[in-house]
């Protein structure tokens, strides 16, 4: 009896007009490698040359989402004696964030289930972004000792008021109104007309232009769900327009509510190494000119978390042990400016040549 192949871990196809990227890594919930990062990367320059393909989209295959995130497991297991392997998968993949975000076909992410860290970077940057009543959309890095990648430090910035500030720091999950609230996605669509909107996309003809696709999604297109964060909005802008992590912390307590107490908790279980470096990078991002100049910093970030014990005992709590008890190596005034210096250090090879 012939063995059957594995099948890859990203099932590339045309459907029509349209170029597939399906992630397939559902054991681990579509968590992003450098194998699946280098098979994106080469359907994005197959279907780009295509003039049969009208237009790109991403699904991740499985009934729980999109994609958790990187291979932090692999980058925990390696970064200490290999900090080549942790330090060359963030580099491709971060190159792959950037030509998303410029990529000359439509880019169709469909953001449905959990869409995590990377799963952001791969959805995000896209040019059009499909959200359900599935979606639970997070940064959540700051849980793990690390700080928002992918162009987060972009993205983030980009939403209104002081609502991706929010985001960044606490980690916390969205659901899809707030995902289209903070700029993050485009259209929300009932997981039950995925289907119909499939089919609608394949059928397009390869001269489809971007009125077409948009049409085909407006046409299964509708109002998500309300927010329960809605409420809290003025709060958030009131209380994380600061610059510093124990600015924000004493607003919260100023506001004296449920929601700032629980915001307080929230960001005082989080590394505060993490929460400092994240603040100084976001602030950095709303200056910024382009996306390139975000993740040319956050790459610099991430080579010094290769060093971060943060990180390791981050990863350890939540992924390897799973007790959720993360022993964070410094509190809030511990954290020195030459902590924060480690971070930015450029003496790495440019992931962009201008």
């Amino acid at each position: 009896m012939e063995m059957q192949a594995a099948a890859p871990e990203v099932i590339v196809e045309r459907q029509g007009a349209i170029g597939r990227l399906r992630l397939n890594r559902t054991r681990a919930l579509n968590s992003l490698n450098v194998p699946m990062i280098r098979l994106i990367a080469e359907a994005l320059t197959e279907f780009e040359s295509d003039p049969s393909v009208a237009a790109v989209m991403v699904t991740g295959e499985g009934e729980r989402g999109l994609c958790a995130g990187g291979d932090i497991r692999m980058i925990y297991e390696s970064g200490r004696e290999r900090p080549a392997e942790g330090a060359q998968f963030w580099r491709e993949e971060f190159i792959v964030n950037s030509r998303i975000s410029a990529y000359p076909k439509p880019y169709i992410a469909i953001m449905d289930g959990i869409v995590m860290g990377g799963g952001v970077g791969i959805s995000a940057h896209g040019s059009h972004r499909i959200v359900t009543e599935r979606t639970r959309l997070a940064m959540p890095e700051t849980g793990i000792g690390y700080f928002p990648d992918v162009g987060a430090t972009w993205l983030l910035p980009q939403a209104p008021g002081e609502f991706g500030t929010y985001l960044g720091l606490t980690g916390r999950d969205i659901a899809a109104v707030d995902a289209i609230h903070a700029r993050l996605a485009d259209h929300y669509v009932p997981s039950a007309k995925l289907g119909g909107l499939f089919s609608a996309l394949a059928a397009l003809p390869p001269s489809a232009k971007v009125v077409d696709v948009e049409a085909a999604i407006r046409s299964v297109s509708g109002e998500a769900p309300g927010s329960s964060l809605a409420p809290h909005l003025k709060a958030i802008d009131r209380c994380f327009a600061f610059d510093t992590v124990e600015e924000i912390l004493a607003a919260l307590e100023a506001e004296d509510s449920d929601f700032g107490w629980e915001t307080l908790a929230l960001l005082r279980s989080r590394s505060a190494l993490s929460m400092k470096l994240t603040l100084d990078l976001l602030r950095a991002g709303r200056k910024s000119a382009s996306l390139n100049d975000c993740l040319e910093r956050e790459y610099s970030a991430t080579l010094g978390m290769l060093a971060n014990p943060d990180f390791y005992e981050g990863v350890r709590a939540a992924v390897i042990d799973k007790d959720r008890n993360p022993k964070w190596s410094v509190g809030l005034s511990d954290v020195t400016d030459e902590m924060r210096a480690r971070f930015a250090n450029r003496d790495h090879l440019p992931l962009f040549v201008a």
